[in-house]
């Protein structure tokens, strides 16, 4: 699949062939068995985003599949690796969007042998983004983490992750079906956001959370500032379309610390430590696959028109069936 301009995702995604790439120095060729559609993904390609998009562009920034081929300088053992790959488009037009992708070796991370391909494709940008704005403030041991949308991508990968460093975690999401979901991911509480009591279930629950890891900032920020302790932290990763009204003054006297990312301008040392840190926790079966639901890459269209309407799982593209 590629797009030339930004726009409707059925007025510019074309079904496109291509010559099989070769890997040139430093890169390795990758059959594609899943693609990955982010939030992300149909963002910028519609146009929501300032990033330049190559020309064609194959989207999609997540995937798995299994190395064929390798450029100068990257080891032939690599050859028949299973792997997961992040932030394939950022800077290039090969998106996973594509039955074979050329991609920086570094970019193509192996997979435990446990891990399936389909869950592979589900890991990079949310899981990566989760344990940045986690543990880039120290360690979780015996913190209070409140998750904001704790059914999403980020969020659902952000309860598992938490869990796993040993905090408490805490979690909103707006409808039962996606309560459920933060709540098998190991929240010790889940609450609407949307409940005139939700912060005080919370206060009472946790006695007062010391990181927030926020999806809509806008929206939320009362609850937050109801329920953070004096010193704490909230680290949003996401962008509304419209900007919050900041109360500085009361910010200013819970000396809270409001902090903004994303992914693609993190430094290499973090993102090294992002990747480390959710390597370990594939390895330890403490990262386990969300919801999903599969459509075949001629169905690209309907994948981003579902993404766009909000899921309650991870969409993904079946390329190639390689195991």
């Amino acid at each position: 699949m590629t797009y030339s301009q930004q726009g409707p995702a059925a007025e510019v995604l074309r079904l496109t062939e291509f010559e099989l790439p070769e890997p040139g120095p430093g890169q390795v060729r990758v059959q594609i068995a899943y693609s990955a559609v982010n939030p992300t993904d149909v963002k910028t390609r519609s146009g929501m985003t300032a990033q330049v998009i190559g020309q064609p562009q194959i989207p999609h920034m997540d995937g798995s599949g299994i190395i064929d081929a390798v450029g100068e300088g990257v080891a032939a053992s690599r050859i028949g690796e299973r792997v997961w790959l992040m932030l394939v488009a950022f800077g290039s037009t090969w998106g996973t969007a594509a039955e074979a992708i050329i991609v920086d070796s570094a970019r193509a991370i192996e997979l435990p042998a446990h891990i399936t391909l389909k869950h592979a494709a589900t890991i990079a940008v949310p899981s990566l983004t989760a344990a940045y704005c986690l543990f880039q403030d120290g360690s979780l041991t015996d913190r209070n983490v409140l998750i904001q949308g704790g059914a999403g991508g980020v969020g659902r990968a952000a309860i598992q992750l938490a869990a796993l460093g040993g905090a408490r975690v805490y979690a909103t999401a707006s409808t039962p079906a996606k309560q459920e979901i933060a709540r098998t991911a190991g929240a010790h509480l889940v609450v609407d956001y949307r409940d005139p009591q939700a912060a005080e279930q919370i206060m009472v629950a946790s006695g007062g959370i010391d990181r927030i890891i926020e999806l809509n900032l806008g929206v939320n920020l009362e609850l937050d500032l109801a329920v953070i302790r004096t010193g704490s932290s909230i680290v949003t990763y996401a962008a509304d379309a419209t900007d919050p009204q900041m109360p500085v003054r009361r910010l200013m006297m819970a000396c809270v610390d409001v902090r903004f990312m994303i992914l693609y301008n993190i430094t290499p040392a973090e993102l090294a430590n992002a990747i480390e840190i959710v390597s370990s926790a594939l390895e330890r079966r403490a990262l386990t696959i969300p919801p999903t639901r599969v459509f075949a890459l001629e169905e690209c269209v309907d994948a981003h028109v579902a993404q766009e309407e909000g899921p309650d799982s991870r969409l993904l593209l079946l390329v190639n069936e390689l195991e």
